[in-house]
């Protein structure tokens, strides 16, 4: 499987503590391994096609990412502070792979 992530989700990452970038790459390694047959507590069904890549801590990271292909591609990413996702970040997400989709 490939990855396929956005720069911004790159410069996003870059900014995090040293083990949080270590279990960022741990939890993109399962990724590649396991592709759509990896589920929780790993990776949790948002909507249809959106799915959400958990990297648990003391910084809760999500990265919201879809399958296309045999790709995935890594849209956003955020310190989650609160139990529920706010939806300001999934909208970003889907924006992100509606722009990615219409100009591809």
């Amino acid at each position: 499987m490939e990855l396929i992530i956005l720069k911004e989700v790159d410069t996003f990452i870059l900014t995090l503590e040293k083990p949080t970038r270590s279990k960022w790459l741990r939890q993109l390694m399962l990724l590649v391994q396991y592709g759509q047959q990896l589920g929780m507590p790993h990776v949790k069904q948002i909507s249809k096609d959106l799915r959400e890549l958990r990297v648990r801590g003391v910084q809760e990271i999500r990265a919201f990412f879809v399958f296309q292909d045999n790709r995935a591609l890594i849209v956003h990413a955020f310190i989650k502070k609160t139990q529920k996702t706010p939806q300001k970040e999934i909208a970003t997400a889907q924006k992100r792979i509606l722009h990615l989709l219409t100009n591809t």
